[in-house]
């Protein structure tokens, strides 16, 4: 049990968020840290995000609603943490949930370390529109590549393993030193990867601890950000430019191999979107900087079902059948769902089943492990410039 109780304060930025903030708001008001702010930001909303807050404003006094015109995400959580009285911030987007545990764990953590550490992130799990978990194919990649402690900054660099911007708490004095979350990507229309640089700058100066507990719920849903994957591309490149030129010690392999990374994510991201030829685009410019990554492309028989894609889509579309249709029958990979309870019954009975991967695919998974931990070694040597 915790002793101490530090207050955490909550931000939530919310636009256009109706569908899914109650369940946000329950998923937080019913978590076993109880001494906690939770301060919603409206930005610009034209729905019923504000009138939904404040419902939940007139049965918990904890619950707090910011409105603003319509800014962006970056300046609306950047507001909730001005206004935000906490010893520790803990972000949440508006469509995320966490399960019970989240903010007691980590606070707990904290607790226990010294102010060298900065920020304690836990493990995510895909969500449905429904809060079914998806996509969960092997453990082991959360254990190999999902928990990285201490110094991190390299390992950052070449992959944002904290996942989403629901997943950390903050330590307050941590952003009181390097800013708040950088509000410049949306007058570049290049939002998408804030969080990403806000933890970097973080880990410029700060260690990272994890809480090694699936606690974070993180939506997918069509129409999301992962739709906007264009944005996300230019987000990414003026991120990694930035930090290329701050650290020149970093090898351009670590970058390089950063950036087919990225490419991969957005090559899943616009095939889940159904923009087919984009996907071809961004699988080249991955494997361009990562030759290596073709194997990965043998998993599934990724490039011949996207190529029939692109060939049967015109055809689908003189018949009047919509993408729905064609997605149905050329499916990628089928997911599994099942509820957080069934979820961990089934890891806490080691029962939860592991795709299996063709010899390629099993290859090149090693070779990014012997990747993985080269780069954790390089880290161990990297200096932090705290105070």
């Amino acid at each position: 049990m915790i002793i101490e109780s530090p207050l955490v304060s909550v931000i939530v930025p919310a636009y256009n968020a109706d569908t899914f903030i109650e369940r946000t708001l329950n998923s937080i008001l019913t978590q076993t840290y109880i001494n906690i702010e939770v301060l919603v930001v409206d930005d610009g909303s034209e729905d019923r995000t504000g009138e939904i807050v404040k419902s939940f404003i007139e049965k918990d006094n904890r619950v707090i609603l910011l409105k603003q015109k319509n800014a962006g995400v970056a300046a609306a959580r950047n507001l909730a943490i001005e206004k935000s009285r906490g010893e520790y911030i803990a972000p949440i987007d508006a469509d995320d949930i966490w399960y019970p545990q989240k903010l007691e764990k980590q606070v707990q953590y904290m607790l226990e370390a010294d102010q060298s550490l900065g920020l304690v992130y836990a493990w995510s799990l895909r969500i449905d529109e429904n809060d079914l978990i998806f996509g969960i194919s092997n453990i082991e990649d959360y254990k190999n590549f999902l928990t990285v402690e201490g110094i991190v900054y390299p390992a950052l660099v070449y992959t944002n393993f904290i996942g989403n911007s629901s997943a950390p708490l903050i330590r307050r004095s941590c952003l009181e030193k390097v800013g708040f979350y950088n509000c410049k990507f949306k007058a570049y229309n290049a939002q998408g990867c804030e969080d990403w640089h806000l933890y970097l700058r973080i880990a410029e100066h700060y260690k990272f601890g994890v809480v090694r507990e699936f606690l974070i719920g993180y939506r997918h849903v069509k129409g999301s950000m992962s739709c906007n994957y264009l944005s996300m591309e230019k987000s990414y490149n003026l991120l990694i430019a930035e930090f290329r030129q701050r650290h020149p010690q970093i090898p351009n392999y670590i970058y390089n191999l950063s950036a087919s990374n990225f490419y991969f994510y957005l090559l899943r991201a616009s095939q889940e979107c159904g923009d087919y030829w984009n996907t071809l685009i961004f699988g080249y410019k991955g494997i361009k900087l990562d030759y290596i990554q073709v194997f990965t492309l043998f998993k599934y028989q990724f490039w011949i079902k996207v190529v029939l894609k692109i060939v049967l889509e015109p055809i689908m579309s003189f018949m009047g059948l919509k993408h729905d249709y064609l997605y149905k029958y050329f499916k990628i990979r089928k997911y599994h769902k099942i509820s957080y309870v069934d979820f961990v019954i089934a890891i806490t009975e080691n029962q939860i089943e592991i795709n299996k991967q063709q010899n390629s695919a099993k290859q090149y998974d090693k070779i990014k492990l012997q990747r993985w931990l080269q780069i954790l070694r390089f880290s161990q040597a990297f200096e932090l410039s705290i105070n």
